[in-house]
């Protein structure tokens, strides 16, 4: 499936595993359906099974709520605990006494400012750790929070600048907020990930950066994205799908030629396609026309859960008030 380009574990996971009783050796897969949202945990557990998924060996927990993008108050509320309960049990190992927060992505551009827009909205503390000569406090964790931009806009790599600061500020845990790249437009604002192997920078839109994660870093890296963009090429495929399922079921002129193209594979078609669209527009991605709306409201959703999460004295009535 090199072709198709997706940050997110659970639809690599559907692309080697079309069917559900079907077993990736090397992975395991638990789901959690709850009233307004699901919980999938995929977990890599071996060398055969992160080459199969073409992923690090580690957790990547997926929480998909289908009306995300144009949640209420009560909504966002409900998932910003959500993430917050997530990321407890995805760093309940780790030494959390200095956290650093980093915004990645380019906040120029709607889609990929969710980075910075969350890194708006953390509560950081650590100069009041430093000014009070503090080690520990019971309500309050010692934070950072950077948004070191693109390697367009500075001229130097993401990973360079994020090194500096590591060294600089020593902490124990890294938490990397990113957009991603989805396969599927129903997953586009819609989808929280959160995994325990870092980050590759722009490679759900085949834009490899080097990644951040703790062989690099030396620390452990816990990354959490959203999708907010989806390629051209994977929009058409899953309208061609639509189609196809329509017209194949009608009698008349077309009949086989619809049942043909409904057993090419995924890929085929999506090679089909690619090969059809590139004389015209390249790699084009696409994302909502309302997308400044959804990212204001997605980065809130982030933040408050980081905050929530990584402050034990903090609640969600604490962070509203906070961030308005």
């Amino acid at each position: 499936m090199k072709h198709i380009y997706t940050d997110l574990a659970v639809e690599t996971k559907e692309m080697y595993q079309p069917e559900k009783e079907e077993e990736i050796s090397g992975v395991a897969v638990d789901v959690e359906e709850e009233q307004n949202h699901s919980v999938t945990t995929v977990e890599i557990l071996d060398e055969k099974g992160s080459q199969t998924m073409g992923k690090p060996i580690g957790k990547y927990l997926t929480i998909e709520v289908p009306n995300l993008e144009n949640a209420d108050e009560d909504l966002k509320d409900e998932m910003s605990i959500v993430v917050a309960k997530e990321l407890k049990k995805l760093t309940e190992k780790y030494k959390k006494d200095k956290i650093l927060i980093i915004g990645l992505g380019n906040w120029n551009i709607s889609s990929d400012a969710l980075g910075p827009k969350v890194v708006d909205k953390v509560l950081v503390t650590r100069q009041f750790f430093i000014n009070y000569n503090k080690e520990f406090d019971e309500s309050m964790s010692n934070i950072a929070a950077m948004s070191p931009g693109v390697m367009g806009i500075t001229g130097i790599e993401t990973s360079d600048i994020v090194k500096g600061i590591v060294e600089k500020v020593q902490p124990d845990l890294l938490i990397a907020v990113d957009a991603l790249s989805s396969r599927n437009m129903n997953r586009v604002s819609t989808t929280v990930q959160l995994s325990n192997v870092g980050i590759s920078p722009g490679s759900g839109v085949g834009n490899n950066r080097t990644a951040l994660n703790e062989e690099s870093l030396g620390i452990p890296v816990v990354a959490i994205g959203i999708p907010t963009v989806v390629n051209a090429a994977t929009l058409v495929n899953d309208t061609m799908d639509l189609i196809i399922d329509s017209l194949k079921e009608t009698e008349g002129v077309g009949k086989e030629f619809y049942e043909l193209l409904d057993r090419l594979s995924k890929e085929e078609k999506y090679s089909l396609i690619e090969e059809v669209l590139d004389p015209f527009m390249g790699n084009v991605i696409v994302t909502p026309k309302d997308i400044n709306v959804i990212m204001d409201d997605l980065s809130i959703i982030i933040s408050n859960g980081l905050n929530i999460a990584l402050h034990p004295g903090i609640d969600i009535k604490d962070v509203n008030r906070y961030i308005r």
